[in-house]
């Protein structure tokens, strides 16, 4: 089986494991993926990223030449996508950019005159309703006419597709997952010392992006009301929100509960994870955010729960979005927004150590079984192995 696989997504090396535990679970499977050439990530990262060429036997990673370097619906590729099609000669070609880039039209259009007779797939995150104009729709109709199969990051996802006309194979799996090597439990007694938590201090986390659609003015709130209990707030991240949560913090009398961490590696992202007593992720949904094509944002997945139950640290979520579904019965979820609910979901766990430990423990089983990168290339080969059946 080959398969090729674009996104710019994979120009971070770290995100590409998933497609190394494919390569690596039959000998016949050849995984290569096509990344820019030039990619401009924006945000923190808004500098170019030059990537290079990787060969690592059934696994490769080929830059090709790109038009546009940030914006994933605008990327296509150079002529030498055509080269790389005939020599390698995919059964599976996967674009992840969504219904509508104008890259799947391109791999659908060049597997359709060059014969190649290859499965058509595409990976999207979006799970809100959404209305196209032309000529935006004439390409989604297009795209979803030639395609054998899509693999959507949420639920919800799968419904819009499925209301829209879709009536392919659709798999839900997230887009990545977890290194059980490097998000596994280990206690971290000198990095609580460092930053000043005693050990009698339950330790709630969050990280993430310091904005207002990811809740942190509920979660002040209801910490707020928690007082009478010793615990610190550990904050990774930053973000727009960060001087209005310190003003927060001074207003509700816990300035000195707070510890913001700006930024650290990857590599490093468990450590802190590993210090806490629960992670919350409290999104909020909103349809502030509009684009060309759709309005509004709520929790797509929210990655940083499946690395806190591979911690083994039980997580507390809101249900907007995906949340829910990634959490089932391993953790507790509240309404979003609901300073109530949960200020209560955080009493529970910082009084009842019996429940917070079989939370912690459901859930670094269902991470485990789910979401690892070998759990989701197992389950990516068994839906590559059906379109190829059918």
């Amino acid at each position: 089986m080959k398969v090729l696989v674009t996104s710019h997504t994979y120009i971070v090396d770290l995100n590409r494991e998933k497609f190394r535990a494919l390569a690596r679970l039959q000998p016949n499977i050849e995984v290569t993926i096509v990344v820019p050439k030039r990619w401009r990530p924006g945000g923190v990262q808004n500098k170019i990223i030059e990537c290079q060429y990787l060969d690592e036997g059934n696994f490769k990673v080929v830059p090709i030449s790109n038009f546009s370097e940030n914006n994933q619906g605008l990327l296509t590729f150079s002529l030498d996508l055509v080269s790389l099609l005939k020599t390698f000669k995919p059964d599976i070609i996967q674009v992840e950019q969504g219904s509508k880039a104008l890259t799947y039209t391109q791999l659908i259009t060049l597997n359709n005159l060059l014969g190649l007779k290859a499965k058509n797939v595409f990976f999207t995150w979006w799970n809100l309703p959404y209305e196209l104009k032309f000529p935006v729709s004439l390409l989604e109709s297009y795209n979803l006419k030639y395609t054998d199969g899509i693999i959507v990051g949420n639920q919800h996802g799968k419904d819009i597709l499925r209301q829209k006309g879709y009536t392919g194979p659709i798999e839900v799996m997230p887009q990545l997952g977890i290194d059980e090597r490097l998000f596994k439990p280990e206690s971290q007694p000198e990095l609580k010392a460092e930053l000043g938590i005693k050990p009698d201090e339950f330790v709630v986390g969050f990280v993430g992006r310091f904005v207002e659609e990811k809740g942190l003015m509920t979660l002040a709130k209801a910490l707020a009301g928690l007082k009478d209990y010793p615990w610190k707030w550990v904050l990774l991240g930053r973000g727009e929100l960060q001087g209005q949560l310190l003003e927060t913090a001074e207003k509700f009398g816990f300035k000195d509960r707070l510890i913001l961490i700006e930024s650290v590696p990857h590599d490093q992202v468990q450590r802190y994870i590993n210090l806490m007593d629960t992670l919350v992720l409290p999104s909020e949904t909103t349809y502030k955010f509009k684009t060309l094509t759709t309005i509004g944002w709520k929790e797509q997945f929210g990655h940083v729960l499946i690395e806190a139950m591979g911690c083994q640290v039980p997580v507390i979520g809101s249900d907007s979005g995906e949340i829910p579904h990634v959490i089932s019965d391993t953790g507790l979820v509240f309404p979003e927004g609901n300073q109530q609910a949960l200020q209560d979901a955080l009493c529970q766990l910082m009084t009842q150590p019996e429940l917070a430990q079989q939370l912690a423990e459901k859930g670094y089983q269902r991470a485990i079984t789910h979401y690892t990168n070998q759990a989701l290339a197992q389950e990516l080969l068994a839906f590559y192995q059906q379109l190829l059946t059918t």
